[in-house]
């Protein structure tokens, strides 16, 4: 059992808006994720969205499917614990480690 999952999204200090994740995203709510990805991605136009992925303990390859296809708009965020992750899935172009 997966621990639940939360989103919040609010406008950064560059303008970008954040998508802010808290939980474990995994193919129980990676649908959860993405229809709230695509609804950041839709609020902010043609903007880059930052989703910070600090709060997030765990996630699969489920939630990681929802990020590949918006990566030329997507920024992440990550903690020192998912950051290994998405560096070995060849994300860490686009991810920004938060200690």
């Amino acid at each position: 059992m997966s621990t639940a999952l939360s989103f919040a999204t609010a406008p950064g200090e560059d303008g970008a808006t954040v998508l802010t994740a808290t939980g474990e995203i995994d193919m129980s709510n990676a649908s959860e994720f993405r229809a709230a990805l695509d609804g950041a991605l839709s609020a902010d136009g043609h903007g880059p969205v930052v989703v910070d992925l600090t709060g997030v303990g765990y996630i699969d390859s489920a939630g990681l499917a929802v990020l590949f296809p918006h990566l030329e708009r997507v920024r992440l965020i990550a903690g020192e614990l998912l950051f290994p992750v998405l560096t070995v899935v060849g994300l860490d172009d686009v991810t920004t480690l938060r200690t």
